[in-house]
């Protein structure tokens, strides 16, 4: 029941806002081209007997973006993903994902707009956000921390240094994460090493009494997000954390094809290597970046955050009919 009183008011919310419900296929040439998601494989069969291989979407994003460069303004989803290998108390694999996405409209907005969907949550429930005995009052202003900032007060590590326009320093970083006693292997690259302090040493501070809004991501970090006019070390990227819990991961959106489909092959190059798969370029993505608007856009997960506005321990107990 508070599950549908919050999906309804965030509903009601995009639609003040001017906003149109789009409903994105979940069965995609590509599920994406993130080193360390998992998608679920399907075979496609033809009328004649042939089959391809499709996957099911970990992420509307790419169905989304290619609606803006068809010319829609404000729009938003609520659909379900799938992800492979990911099961724990804060993951499902399968879950509801919000994303939205402004043409037009500044970084910052978005921003603004996923703070507010903590505010709605909370307002229906009248309750604070809770996770394992920590909690962030939506109501209250946000912080807003930038990553280097955030390296700096809580892992003692000056992480600009170790960036520049051409990339990232892994021995620099290195260097500086041993003289902070953070452990790591020595064949761990710069983002391995970056991704082991933010969860061992920044994570755990982040949205604690209030929602804490983390942003600047290196550019190395980027995904799918523009790097900054103001500054090429990092990139127009940011999350939201609630009680210690990471919920939400937007961007001022890269329309670069060339760009990101270098990004996309680095990622899929370190994949074969981890992990001896890759997934698909799609080619029809990379043609919309071509005609797609400057945009932001932000995808949230619907089911956290119904977790922590009920107080609930396990994501599958938010969730209508879970995975068993």
């Amino acid at each position: 029941m508070v599950r549908g009183r919050i999906l309804g008011r965030i509903r009601a919310w995009f639609a003040e806002q001017g906003f149109i419900e789009v409903d994105c296929g979940a069965l995609q040439v590509s599920p994406g081209n993130e080193a360390h998601l998992h998608a679920f494989t399907a075979s496609l069969i033809n009328p004649d007997g042939s089959s391809e291989v499709r996957y099911l979407h970990t992420s509307p994003e790419f169905a989304c973006k290619k609606l803006l460069a068809a010319g829609e303004k404000r729009i938003f989803s609520m659909v379900h993903c799938f992800r492979n290998r990911e099961r724990t108390p804060l993951h499902a694999p399968e879950f509801t994902m919000l994303e939205w996405y402004r043409a037009g409209e500044p970084y910052e907005r978005i921003i603004a707009d996923t703070v507010e969907m903590l505010r709605l949550a909370a307002l229906e429930t009248g309750n604070q956000l809770t996770w394992r005995g920590k909690a962030a009052d939506a109501l209250q202003e946000a912080e807003y921390l930038s990553v280097a900032d955030a390296f700096a007060r809580y892992a003692g590590i000056d992480l600009l240094a170790t960036l520049s326009a051409g990339g990232a320093d892994a021995a620099a970083l290195g260097a500086q994460a041993r003289s902070q006693g953070v452990s790591f292997a020595a064949a761990d690259s710069w983002s391995d090493i970056f991704s082991r302090i933010l969860v061992e040493r920044v994570e755990p501070h982040l949205g604690q009494g209030r929602p804490t809004v983390l942003f600047e991501y290196p550019a190395v970090e980027a995904a799918l997000a523009r790097v900054s006019p103001r500054d090429p070390r990092i990139a127009e990227r940011f999350e939201l954390y609630a009680a210690g819990v990471e919920l939400a991961n937007g961007f001022g959106e890269l329309t670069d094809p060339v760009e990101q489909r270098r990004r996309f092959e680095a990622d899929m190059a370190l994949k074969q290597k981890l992990y001896g798969e890759r997934y698909p370029i799609d080619e029809s993505f990379l043609e919309a970046l071509r005609h797609m608007p400057e945009a932001s856009g932000v995808a949230l997960g619907l089911d956290r955050l119904v977790l922590l506005a009920t107080g609930a321990t396990r994501i599958d107990q938010v969730i209508w009919t879970p995975f068993s």
